[in-house]
């Protein structure tokens, strides 16, 4: 149940002067409202019922606490006891008691729903349109992964973790485990064909399997269930799927050609002027880049935010993310990537108006048709454009574009986007474009923020849901350390600006510095 009451009326109030006006917590207190919280998440607490309630506001505002100065939920509630400047914060009297750590992660898996803190995301990021903290009109998008709680084991061992957990479902189920159970584990270490090991511990697990299902009470059969779901994955003999026990939802991916990770990967929309984050998107380490960016983009635009520039790197040149870049009346400044554009341009150029395409000695196509060809194994369809045969026929550079093909006249094949791809490739070349995409830098930037001093270079717990809370926690504590800076940036310069005017106008020094001094002004 939640009850309202009015706050800091205590005659130790006045200790709160001495935080320091500048300080962190004030600036983020003067530049967002957080009242919002508590009508967003009463959604989640019965009105009438139970004893009352701490408000979702304080106990958010503690999360937040715990993300700006990377403290343990313990550690949060014991510094804020004795600290003025958290207890202003968070709304209480120097006297009053903190809730109990244990609240803390109730309110994280009870209270507090991850589509929840995207609306906060979203809230802070209106206000910060609202009030002109935002001004600038460019998006960055990009991802940055983190390293899971967990050591990634093969599949060898992930088998006779499986095999052990039956063995200790039985043992609580009958007592023991019954002879009739193979609980002779094959030796998978002294097995050198890694294939071979992982057919023989597949097909002991599966024998394991048969013989504890006759005998299985509820632990038994938690366990035989868990071990089928993993069998019957596709991906986990592949090495593609699950790799830990502990941590099931994280996954394999690449940082490069080169080098891999095991976790998670957490995708982020950011102003590219003020560097707040907009948005974010948390996935298994195999997330292909910007599969999600539609939904970042949208909420985005949700908090009020006028998008005129986006900026990503090649693995967002992409036809889907680009129409939507086009759909939002935007430019896209993100690079041609070579993977889906494959034009050598020194040989052939494009004329969209005619839909030609130009060899470099002045030749052009006559014909276009709309073909399939075999890519990776799979059919793809594509544009089959055909040159003028009259000039292929006698070229001095026959050689060089057709090579030793006895054809009359040149084919080029193309993909379906190839036509829309060239006049972006064409574009990126202008100085304009080279002088705007030096913006995207901002991005590493916050990923290094992010990693070095909040922790996003390791998951804290385990699972999705866990790494997703903790990515957007963090997003929002980088924002409104963010929001600080520039609110005191904008303070100091109405200072200057106002002190100009004095000299101009000829007020007075000490009326200037009552009002630089004032509440309001602050």
């Amino acid at each position: 149940m939640l009850r309202y009451g009015a706050k800091q009326m205590s005659f130790y109030g006045s200790l709160f002067e001495k935080i320091p006006q500048n300080h962190l917590l004030r600036r983020i207190a003067g530049a967002v409202d957080f009242s919002f919280i508590n009508e967003m998440l009463a959604k989640n607490y019965c009105v009438n019922l139970g004893r009352p309630a701490k408000e979702p506001e304080l106990m958010m505002k503690l999360l937040l606490l715990q993300e700006l100065y990377t403290l343990s939920d313990v550690r949060v509630i014991e510094e804020s006891s004795y600290n003025l400047a958290h207890l202003w914060f968070l709304g209480l009297n120097p006297e009053d008691v903190l809730p109990d750590p244990s609240l803390l992660a109730k309110f994280r898996t009870q209270r507090l729903e991850e589509t929840q803190l995207d609306d906060i995301i979203t809230e802070i990021v209106r206000q910060c349109v609202e009030k002109g903290i935002i001004k600038g009109e460019g998006l960055s998008v990009d991802t940055t992964h983190s390293e899971a709680n967990a050591t990634k084991k093969i599949p060898e061992r992930l088998m006779k973790h499986l095999a052990k957990q039956i063995f200790k479902g039985l043992e609580t189920d009958v007592q023991g485990v019954p002879e009739t159970v193979n609980t002779d584990i094959p030796n998978y270490k002294q097995i050198e064909d890694h294939k071979v090991a992982k057919a023989v511990m597949k097909e002991y697990l599966e024998e394991v399997i048969e013989q504890a299902a006759p005998l299985a009470g509820s632990q038994t059969q938690a366990a035989i269930q868990e071990a089928r779901e993993i069998l019957d994955d596709e991906k986990f003999i592949l090495q593609k799927g699950v790799r830990s026990l502990a941590d099931k939802d994280a996954r394999v991916g690449s940082k490069s050609k080169t080098s891999q990770f095991f976790g998670y990967k957490t995708e982020y929309a950011m102003t590219t002027d003020e560097r707040i984050i907009t948005a974010v998107s948390v996935h298994s380490g195999e997330y292909v880049d910007g599969k999600d960016f539609s939904t970042l983009a949208d909420r985005t635009l949700q908090s009020g935010m006028t998008v005129k520039e986006v900026y990503g790197d090649k693995a967002y040149f992409r036809k889907d993310i680009l129409e939507k870049i086009e759909k939002m009346q935007a430019e896209s400044y993100i690079p041609v990537s070579a993977s889906v554009y494959k034009i050598d341009e020194e040989l052939f150029a494009y004329n969209k108006d005619s839909d030609q395409w130009f060899c470099f000695m002045g030749n052009f196509t006559m014909s276009k048709k709309r073909a399939k060809r075999m890519a990776r194994g799979k059919p793809e369809e594509i544009y089959e454009y055909l040159f003028a045969k009259e000039q292929c026929v006698d070229c001095p550079h026959r050689e060089r574009c057709m090579g030793k093909s006895k054809s009359k006249a040149r084919m080029l094949r193309v993909a379906l986007t190839a036509p829309i791809f060239y006049e972006h490739s064409q574009r990126q070349k202008q100085p304009e474009f080279l002088e705007k995409y030096k913006k995207r830098a901002a991005h590493e930037w916050k990923n290094g923020e992010l990693k070095r001093f909040h922790g996003m270079d390791r998951a804290k717990g385990w699972g999705l849901r866990s790494m997703s809370f903790q990515a957007k926690l963090t997003a929002i504590a980088v924002n409104l350390k963010r929001i600080a800076a520039i609110a005191e940036e904008n303070r100091q310069n109405n200072a200057l600006f106002l002190l100009f005017l004095a000299k101009k106008s000829g007020i007075g020094q000490n009326s200037i510095f009552k009002i630089l001094l004032s509440p309001v002004f602050a």
